[in-house]
């Protein structure tokens, strides 16, 4: 203990433990057993695990391990209560989550408690972070349930949700999904981490005791087979989960074909950008925020320290001073920096994977740390761009630094992963900071800050890191569905291509074979084939190589990405002009395909008006800004998602590929564009148009041959970063389970369910799918 007699000498910290009376006393009401939270109360425990506080190892409460019957309950109440939930009014909605709002306001000091014992980390963090973000969460989703129909006039709720969160936020990755999902008027069924469940569990006390309706909310516990049942459930329309990438893919796999709403939030490996202008002082100290708060169990870390080589040294020195002064220790004392690592099996990955790190000949610079499951601030140098502590997310205390000469450098750096959660921008140049921002691959990017969250701005990934965002309108927006088509009938059958001699006759005159268009050029198929197509006349059989092939033409064509709208918008205008100068050979082409008279020019007109429309909106498919914390603006943009794979509808052979091909390329995307099976040559037909418009080479690239044989090796691809398919119930699941190898975005729907020549066939809906969010805090008013 400090004496007031040699305090200003030491000027050490005093121990300045937290009380913890009221939450044990907690626990020993329920008697340190909790069952599930089903349809308004809790369950009797039954067959139970234990949870264990990680500082010390003692036993905290035995909790009830989730069978596939407790989710069958779980579910059944929230379905029963979700058509009453969803039609009370949007007000009515908002009184309840401004209550349970109020609620964790007033037992704030309880909830941090309680998530420090029970997660490891940092009371200061629990007290004046995590627990004052899940207010805000509450509160700001209560707004955007009072001005839903306002702000979202044709959505209705998604419906029953299952979501599945981890154990490094627990109470405030609840708030992210819980509050958006009951603002939009969806009941919940939630499976909370099982190394730390007790503050989901408190918080469905809350929840009772402000009046949320039974089976709104409902809280199943256990480990990794109850998420599983609650994914694989037939009666959930909607699975959001956060945690580890290789779990996403599962989950992505496992709902293939099945229809359900999907959003995930997984694995980052995050940079951290200091170029030689910054103040080194504030990077310093952005680097303890970035990868030191919550132990480095943070999915958005900034654990690859880059560093420009003109100050690299003198950063190194400062940040291992600094290091020096962290004090790690007792989560439950108000001074400390570094709390304990969340389970001993945690706090093994971690060793392992730093062992693994030394002997590929990382360097390593640890603080002391005490016995049990703690781990000391690491910083590892002499690590090469491809070692395991550059590559792996460790979810630990563990940075690397690595030095970089250029900007070009840094992006490079930056980008050499699989992931794309975060990034953290470090220069007294703002252009400078805003110029790496837009070239970092990442969801989310911090300038001059880090680690800074609210519920007003989106949080969410690119490539593996996941899709979705959670927070802000995009946030609200995953929680809503729109009308979606359906088809009236039987799906048509599109019959195998016929490429032996016989299969159709090329017609009189001089016989053309419409070739494949990649990169620009009109190239014939790698397989040597040509099938013939209804009308007369043969395309090209498409294979693997050729997909290859246009994938690196369209990768070579990401310039487009960076064009202006305006530039874009005018090259799309340029292509309905010709496009319409060149209306009765499309027609004729159509004609010839099987359309009537009328039906075939109707078909030319709409897709000139669709020309239009896109270029129209190409420009105008704007961000925004949201408001956020003090002293900054959030700028939320919306980028391409990249390379873009597009299996075209079946019956409207011109409009189709027009119609889902325009809005891709409009935001910047470049396609590798699958023509309909059956009628390709409208669609081959527009080569010159698009050679004589000034789309620029390896834009749009077209495959022809057969649609699901070509859409599942680019789903495969991972290369390509988004596909949408409109075909078969057999070929959506197909492309849903294949994308999992890079967690590509898709779209799919069913071949006939929509109305091309409608108004369904275009809107604000297809520029949505066309883009990924990405936020951008940026310092304002300092």
């Amino acid at each position: 203990m400090n004496e007031i007699t040699n305090i200003l000498e030491t000027l050490d910290y005093g121990p300045a433990p937290e009380n913890t009376d009221l939450v044990r006393a907690w626990l020993e009401r329920h008697d340190g057993r909790f069952g599930h939270f089903i349809d308004g109360a809790f369950r009797p425990s039954g067959g139970t695990f234990d949870v264990f506080e990680p500082a010390t190892g003692r036993h905290l409460a035995s909790v009830t391990q989730g069978t596939s019957a407790d989710v069958d309950d779980a579910v059944r109440a929230a379905r029963a209560a979700q058509p009453g939930w969803a039609a009370l009014s949007g007000h009515d909605r908002a009184r309840h989550l401004y209550a349970l709002a109020r609620h964790v306001q007033k037992h704030a000091r309880f909830l941090s408690v309680l998530e420090s014992l029970d997660n490891g980390k940092p009371i200061r963090e629990s007290r004046d972070i995590d627990i004052p973000l899940v207010a805000r969460h509450f509160y700001h989703h209560a707004g955007w349930a009072e001005l839903l129909e306002d702000e979202f006039p044709s959505a209705r709720p998604v419906g029953v949700c299952g979501q599945i969160i981890p154990w490094n936020f627990p109470l405030l990755m609840l708030a992210w999904k819980v509050a958006p999902a009951l603002a939009a008027g969806n009941t919940v069924v939630l499976k909370p981490a099982e190394y730390t469940p007790l503050t989901a569990l408190a918080f469905a006390e809350l929840a009772a005791d402000c009046g949320l309706p039974a089976g709104v909310l409902n809280i199943v516990t256990g480990d990794g087979s109850t998420g599983a049942a609650i994914v694989g459930h037939g009666d959930i329309d909607k699975i959001a989960f956060t945690g580890s990438t290789e779990v996403g893919r599962i989950i992505r796999r496992q709902t293939a074909g099945t229809g359900k709403f999907l959003t995930l939030e997984l694995g980052g490996k995050s940079p951290f950008i200091v170029f030689a202008d910054a103040d080194l002082d504030a990077a310093v100290e952005g680097v303890v925020d970035a990868i030191w708060f919550n132990q480095g169990q943070v999915c958005c870390a900034g654990a690859r320290i880059l560093v420009a080589e003109a100050v690299a040294e003198r950063f190194e020195t400062r940040l291992k001073a600094r290091m020096k002064t962290l004090r790690i220790g007792d989560p439950l004392d108000k001074c400390t920096d570094v709390g304990a690592i969340v389970h001993p099996v945690q706090l093994d990955r971690i060793r392992k994977l730093v062992s693994q790190g030394a002997r590929e000949g990382a360097v390593l610079h640890q603080t002391d740390a005490p016995e049990g499951c703690f781990f000391p601030p690491t910083l590892a140098v002499g690590v090469e761009p491809a070692s395991t502590l550059a590559r792996e997310e460790i979810f630990g205390p563990v940075a690397t630094l690595t030095e970089f000469r250029t900007p070009e450098d840094a992006v490079a750096l930056a980008n050499n992963t699989k992931y794309g959660l975060a990034a953290s921008v470090w220069s007294e140049n703002v252009n400078l900071c805003l110029d790496i921002a837009a070239q970092v691959k990442a969801g989310v990017v911090w300038v001059n800050c880090t680690n800074i969250f609210d519920a007003g701005a989106g949080f969410g990934g690119y490539r593996e890191s996941g899709y979705g965002r959670e927070g802000g309108r995009e946030g609200m927006m995953a929680y809503l569905s729109h009308p979606e088509p359906k088809a009236s009938g039987t799906e048509p059958e599109v019959p195998a291509p016929q490429a032996a001699p016989g299969g159709g006759a090329a017609g009189a005159g001089i016989d053309r074979t419409a070739k494949l268009y990649i990169g620009g050029k009109q190239v014939r198929p790698d397989s040597g084939y040509a099938y013939a197509v209804a009308g007369g006349g043969h395309a090209g059989l498409g294979n693997r190589k050729d997909i290859r092939n246009a994938v690196e033409a369209a990768a070579k064509a990401s310039a487009w990405g960076a064009a202006t709208g305006h530039n874009r918008a005018q090259i799309l205008y340029y292509l309905a002009e010709n496009l319409s100068a060149r209306a009765a050979e499309f027609e004729a082409r159509l004609r010839a395909a099987g359309s009537g008279v009328e039906a075939a020019r109707g078909e030319v007109e709409m897709s000139v008006r669709r020309c239009f429309w896109y270029a129209a909106q190409a420009d105008k498919f704007d961000g925004a800004v949201h408001q956020t914390k003090s002293a900054h603006v959030t700028l939320a943009m919306n980028e391409p998602v990249g390379v873009v794979g597009i299996a075209c509808p079946t019956s409207v052979p011109l409009l189709g590929f027009v119609s889902t091909v325009l809005p891709a390329i409009a935001m910047g995307n470049c396609v590798i564009a699958v023509p309909s099976q059956l009628h390709p040559l409208s669609a081959t037909d527009l080569y010159q148009v698009i050679e004589t418009s000034d789309v620029p080479a390896g834009v749009v690239n077209i495959v022809t041959g057969m649609r699901d044989e070509l859409a599942k090796t680019l789903a495969q691809h991972d290369g390509v970063d988004g596909i949408w398919y409109f075909g078969s119930a057999a070929g959506r699941k197909m492309v849903e389970a294949e994308s999992t190898g890079n967690l590509k975005q898709t779209w799919t729907e069913e071949d006939a369910a929509r109305n091309w020549m409608s108004a369904e066939g275009q809107g604000r809906r297809f520029l949505h799918r066309a883009t990924q969010v990405k936020n951008i805090w940026v310092p304002y008013g300092e």
